[in-house]
This record gives C-alpha cells, structure tokens and sequence, in this order.
C-alpha cells in the first residue's frame, strides 16, 4: 500500500491557476503581470549582492536533533549582504500538510520571520519576512494521502500507531490538498478575497511595481512577501532569476507498443513487487526496535530513509506505467520560460541568468540518476534552452544561455557540469541543494560521470553528457556514518558575464554530536 498519493498534473496547474485567480478580468484589466515580482527591500540594486539557498528542508522524522535549526543558525551567522533566500522546494515532509509547518517551518527559521520571537503564535497561512524567502514548490509540497489512509488514520488505525512511533513517516492526518497547503503558506492566495472591491483594492495596494511586461507584485520585506505565482521571475544586480515548477512537466514518455517498450513494462512491474515486499520486510524490522535507545534509533533512522526510497522508486515507476499519449505537459509554462529567456537576452541592462528548479536534470544521487522524472525534465528542460538558443541567434556569443541552474530534490549537496550534451544545455554548472534538513543520500556507486544511453533498458551505446565535481551527502556506516546538511551562499560579482563565488556551509552530525565548518569556495 503506497503512503502518500500525488495529483495529476492537470489539477496541480487547474487547482494553482484558481488560488491566484489567474488572468481574471481585475487582473487583466490593470495589465498584471502574474508571473514577475520586483524586491523593494530598500537596498540598493547593486551589482555585487549575495543569496543563499536551501532545499529539501522539512525536518522530518529527526526525533533527538534538527538539522534544520543547526543549519538556519549557520545562515543567520554567514548572511552577511544577503539579498534572499532561494529555497528548491519540499518545505515539509512526508506530504506537504499545513499541520506540518508550525515545526518543520515556522519554528526552525523563526528569526527570519516577522513575530518570529513567539513563532507559536505565527499562522502558517500569515507568515511575513524579514529576509526575502523565494521558494518554488517540490513534489512532497503536492502529496496527499490516499483516502483510505486518511480515513484510517482518523479511526486511530493500530498500524498507524506502529508507523508513527517506530518508523514516522510524517505523514500526518491529511495531506497538502493538491498544493494548497504551500499556495496558502508562499503564494498571494486571491480567492480569499471574497468581499465587493477586495480584490480591486489588494492589487492596486500591492501590484504597483512596473516593469517592461506591465505592473507586477511589489515584494516588500517586513510588510508583504507572498509570490505572485507557483513560477515567477525577478531581476537583482542585472541578473534574471527564473523560478520553475517542474512538478508539471516531470511526466515520463509514454513506454512505446513494442517488444522492447513491453518487456520494460514487465521489469517495472517486477521491480514494483519487490518494492513491496521491501516495505514489509521494514515494517517487520522497525517493530522490534525501541526509538528510546540511542542505538536501535539509529537502525530506525536508516529504515525510515529506506521506506522513503522505496516510497520515491515507487511513485517514479507508476509514473512510468500510467504515462500515456493523452498525458497532460506544462507547456504553458515551458512556453513562458522560453519567451522570458529571449527577453532576457534581449534586454541589455541583463548581464546574467539563474534557473531554479526542484527536479535536478543531472544528478548522481542514489535514487534519482535513473528515475524517469529526472530524464523527463532533463529533455523538457532541453526542449526550451534549444528553443532560446535558435530564437536568439548569435546574441550568446558562444557564452551558455544560463549563468547557473540551481536544483533540489535529491537529498544532498552535488556540483555538476555538462559538457558537450549536443543541445543548449551544454557547459552550463548545476548545483544541487538539497541537503538542508531532511534525511540525506548516498551518491550512486556507478561513479561521477553521467552518459546518457539509447532506449529503454540499458544499452552499450552512451555518451558522456556531465561529470559530478563535488558530492556531499550520507557516508560511512555504523558507528562512523556522517550526516553533512548543507545551504549554500552565493556571492554574485559585477561584470558580464558575472562570476559567481560558491560557499558552501556544513552542519554535521557524526556520533551524535554537531559540528559546523565549510568547504573552500569556488568559482564559476
């Protein structure tokens, strides 16, 4: 039985557009530009700024420490000139439910947060910062549960008692409601807006920052700090930020009516019966161990990260098997994308681009390199930077189209680089952040380099497409296993191109005790 349920993309995007009344007649009529927000922070727009970044925070089943609050008590003390916070999505685990945020949120990033010193008073849905916080949705922030769970777990199931007390999987009493747990959290919620005129006041009020597309949201620290959209861009320094949601263009190809596509099918069926079996050999393990004792603890520790793998491996392979021709794609989205993209290159006060995204194209992680959604994005994301690159001609000048692409999902810390890919995302740097709370991963034992093969199953015919250049994540074993969580500062300097100074912040837990350091910067 699965614990968690994702929507499918059509009702993420229908669900998102209704919760911001997207294009609606007070909002076309003012010219709103729905996907563009401009940062009044009353600083400067200094080419020299910095930013952090976070992902995959959401605490999880951490009964004795938080990775959380180690690392946002690290952030406070290197924040130094940083302009916001990018956060690469997956706010809370194991679905993203608003009962959650209160201690998986709120109360590990309280002094970022207006009212932050009594943060049990602080709403979810009534959050305001200090320091931007510009997060996109990840795929735990769209989970819900399967109903018959949901109506178990409202009747005190026995069995949810086992989970909750040995294996907590955090899934709580309901889930994220397709999304609007992270759209009432992050997100300028306009249906709320009910009265006659309220909606007609509120924009003109807060959509009064113009820009060459029209007025758009003015993000105010301190005073008003919602987002216009679950994907949106902002400019700081001269340099275009891009914030995606690619939990809706993250469907797997359909798997092709022949020989080979049926003989595919047969091994993703077996490979999900062994899933299975897997989740109940766990449950069986977890129900001998006492949580209370530190080392039986950590046996637990290491299964709830094993059912969570399981969980993820198996909601990728339905993916797979579900996908079909009549499977719904974001393209609105990825047609936005590719139009900003141009606009951008043809902007000349824009002297440098970042896309920030939750699934990682490239990644060397355990449990992501091979899964279909990480092809899926990859070739979407492809897709469009061909789009762009054809659309702008020699605008480039043989630089690559993006400065940086900045990912999460995958449970670590990695910095990639593609090399020559035969498409527009060739020689651009990846990293990914998302090893700032929740249970971190192993890298895959196929080693740093990553070939892209033909067809279906494995195939002798590959090439090299990227090379993982640092990997920080779960290592060791027993009584030398190390947890490293990370968050990134990022430290932009002028020119064009721009180079952007990598720094990188660790909070270890290692026998049951913290420790802080940082790895050397580096530039790209």
């Amino acid at each position: 039985m699965d614990f968690v349920s994702e929507p499918p993309i059509a009702d993420k995007i229908r669900e998102m557009k209704q919760r911001v009344r997207w294009q609606e007649p007070p909002i076309v009529e003012r010219g709103i530009d729905q996907t563009c927000l401009v940062l009044d922070d009353g600083i400067a727009d200094n080419p020299e700024f910095s930013f952090m970044v976070v992902g995959d925070t959401g605490f999880g089943s951490h009964k004795q420490h938080d990775p959380q609050r180690q690392l946002a008590e690290l952030m406070l003390t290197h924040s130094d000139n940083s302009r916001f916070v990018l956060h690469m999505g997956d706010v809370v685990y194991q679905v993203g439910s608003s009962e959650y945020y209160p201690q998986n949120f709120i109360k590990p990033y309280r002094e970022f947060l207006v009212g932050g010193e009594h943060p049990n008073r602080i709403a979810y849905d009534q959050m305001t910062f200090k320091l931007p916080f510009l997060p996109i949705p990840g795929n735990h922030d769209y989970y819900d549960l399967p109903l018959i769970y949901g109506l178990m777990a409202q009747v005190t199931w026995p069995l949810r008692h086992l989970f909750k007390s040995k294996l907590d999987l955090n899934v709580g009493w309901h889930g994220s409601d397709k999304g609007k747990a992270y759209a009432k959290a992050f997100l300028d919620y306009l249906t709320k807006l009910n009265l006659p005129g309220e909606l007609e006041r509120h924009l003109d009020n807060h959509y009064t920052a113009k820009t060459n597309t029209g007025r758009c949201l003015r993000y105010e620290p301190g005073r008003f700090t919602r987002l216009p959209n679950r994907y949106y861009t902002f400019r700081s320094g001269g340099i275009d930020f891009f914030a995606l949601d690619s939990n809706t263009f993250n469907s797997p190809s359909p798997i092709p009516n022949t020989s080979e596509g049926e003989a595919f099918r047969h091994l993703l069926e077996t490979r999900l019966s062994k899933l299975e079996q897997e989740k109940l050999q766990i449950m069986e393990m977890s129900a001998n161990l006492n949580p209370d004792n530190p080392e039986e603890a950590e046996q637990l520790d290491d299964l709830n990260a094993k059912m969570e793998q399981i969980e993820e491996i198996t909601l990728d392979i339905e993916k797979q098997l579900e996908s079909d021709e009549n499977t719904v794609i974001d393209f609105e989205q990825l047609d936005w994308l590719r139009q900003k993209l141009i606009d951008s290159w043809h902007t000349e006060e824009v002297r440098g681009r970042v896309i920030y995204l939750h699934h990682p194209p490239y990644v060397t992680e355990a449990t992501k390199w091979q899964q279909a959604q990480t092809r899926a994005v990859r070739r979407r994301l492809r897709q469009v930077l061909d789009a762009v690159s054809e659309g702008i001609g020699s605008l480039s000048q043989g630089r690559p189209l993006v400065e940086l692409i900045l990912t999460g999902h995958a449970h670590c810390l990695e910095y990639l680089h593609t090399v020559d890919t035969g498409h527009a995302d060739s020689h651009i740097p990846w990293i990914i952040c998302g090893g700032s709370g929740h249970s971190l991963r192993r890298q895959r034992q196929e080693g740093s380099e990553i070939r892209e093969s033909i067809g279906f199953t494995d195939s002798n015919s590959s090439r090299l497409v990227a090379q993982s250049k640092l990997y920080v994540g779960r290592h060791g074993h027993g009584s030398k296993k190390r947890r490293p969580y990370s968050f990134l500062r990022v430290d932009v300097q002028e020119g064009c191109p721009p180079k952007f100074v990598i720094r990188p912040f660790i909070a270890e837990r290692y026998k049951r005790q913290w420790s802080s350091s940082h790895i050397e910067p580096f530039v790209l």
